[in-house]
């Protein structure tokens, strides 16, 4: 069974029958040093840093695939207005990732 992931608060034509609950994700990531001295070069000659976006990529994807499994273990069948959050923390040595959202039987 697939459980749809939508930013939306509903799914037209999918009245709600039931909410289930909130169910959320979190990835923290380390800060790799030599990313940091590659995606310091990056920026001063300018560019993309596609170290920074692929650890960031993998952080939401981590998180979203953390929250699918909380909605899958409720029975599920669609998390509504999910919203995602970037947040540093330990000294800004870290990135916190949180993918949240509203766990829904669909009628």
């Amino acid at each position: 069974m697939s459980i749809i992931l939508t930013t939306t608060n509903a799914i037209e034509g999918r009245p709600v029958q039931q909410y289930l609950g909130i169910v959320a994700g979190e990835v923290i990531l380390g800060v790799n040093v030599f990313k940091d001295i590659a995606a310091g070069f990056r920026n001063i000659v300018g560019g993309r840093s596609g170290k920074y976006e692929e650890e960031l990529r993998k952080g939401r994807d981590g998180a979203l695939a953390e929250m699918l499994q909380y909605a899958q273990q409720l029975g599920a069948d669609a998390v509504l207005g999910i919203k995602l959050d970037y947040e540093t923390v330990g000294g800004g040595q870290m990135l916190m990732i949180t993918a949240s959202g509203t766990a829904v039987k669909l009628a």
